[in-house]
C-alpha cells in the first residue's frame, strides 16, 4: 500500500489544491479591483483638470467676443486679438 495514498489524504491534498487556487483566483480579483480603482481615481483626476482649463478657454473666449464685438478700430480688435491668442497658447500648455 506505500504506491497508494489512502482515499483520506487523497481527498486532504484535493482540498489543499482548491483552497490554493481559490486563493491566487481570489488575490487576482483583487488586484484587479485595485487597478481599477486607481484608473478611476486617475481618470476623474484628469477630467476635472481638463474641465477646469476648458472653462477658463470658454471664458477667454467668451471675452475675446465681446472684446471684437464691442471694439470701433478693427486695428484695436485686431491687436487685442494677437494679445488674446498669445494667452490662449499659454493655457493649452
Amino acid at each position: 500500500m506505500a504506491g497508494q495514498e489512502d482515499p483520506v489524504q487523497r481527498e486532504i491534498h484535493q482540498d489543499w489544491a482548491n483552497r490554493e487556487y481559490i486563493e491566487v483566483i481570489t488575490s487576482s480579483i483583487k488586484k484587479i479591483a485595485d487597478f481599477l480603482n486607481s484608473f478611476d481615481m486617475s481618470c476623474r483626476s484628469r477630467l476635472a483638470t481638463l474641465n477646469e482649463k476648458l472653462t477658463a478657454l470658454e471664458r477667454r473666449i467668451e471675452y475675446i467676443e465681446a472684446r471684437v464685438s464691442m471694439s470701433e478700430k478693427p486695428r484695436e480688435a485686431r491687436q487685442g486679438l494677437c494679445r488674446e491668442n498669445v494667452r490662449f497658447h499659454l493655457l493649452l500648455k
